[in-house]
């Protein structure tokens, strides 16, 4: 078994242990329905809606993987409305939009993942996942030595990222 040394990954470790309430909730609720803020921009959030919003994933499966996430705490579909539902969906429309213009991805990943048997890590608040995919992305890396590469630092993304929703947001 080869190691990769990654010690960011333990902010997450521990940032999970912490939590006796759910994280998607605790970011949500500082500035629902306003503009992007300090708080908002730590916690990597491009976008906020009427019934969701859209963040970069802070430990993402390639460059540019973005979640959106409904402002109701539920694990599955139960208790949205058609509202919250249609909202969610034109969300990642606009989400993918943005993500084709800015970052010129070949294809997508989307899933959501209900129940921990399913791969949900967050699995008490339901979240859509909206992975860019770009043509020779994976290489071999994955497949011999279970490492992702990643090309661009987060921060870096999540500026270009940012300024593309807030334009989107005037439309």
């Amino acid at each position: 078994m080869k190691r990769l040394w990654a010690p960011w990954r333990m902010e997450y470790i521990l940032d999970t242990t912490k939590h006796g309430t759910c994280l998607f909730c605790d970011i949500s609720k500082k500035g629902k329905g306003k503009a992007i803020d300090a708080a908002d921009k730590k916690n990597l959030i491009l976008h906020r809606g009427k019934h969701c919003f859209v963040m970069l994933n802070k430990y993402p499966y390639n460059s540019g993987h973005l979640m959106v996430v409904p402002y109701i705490h539920t694990s599955s579909f139960d208790g949205l409305s058609d509202a919250v539902l249609c909202d969610i969906i034109k969300t990642v429309r606009n989400s993918v939009d943005t993500l084709k213009k800015i970052l010129s991805p070949d294809g997508f990943n989307m899933g959501l993942n209900f129940g921990k048997v399913a791969g949900a890590g967050m699995e008490s608040h339901m979240h859509k996942h909206i992975v860019p995919r770009w043509t020779g992305d994976t290489d071999s890396m994955p497949i011999i030595s279970e490492t992702r590469v990643m090309p661009e630092h987060l921060k870096k993304t999540y500026s270009k990222l940012r300024r593309a929703f807030a334009l989107m947001q005037q439309e």
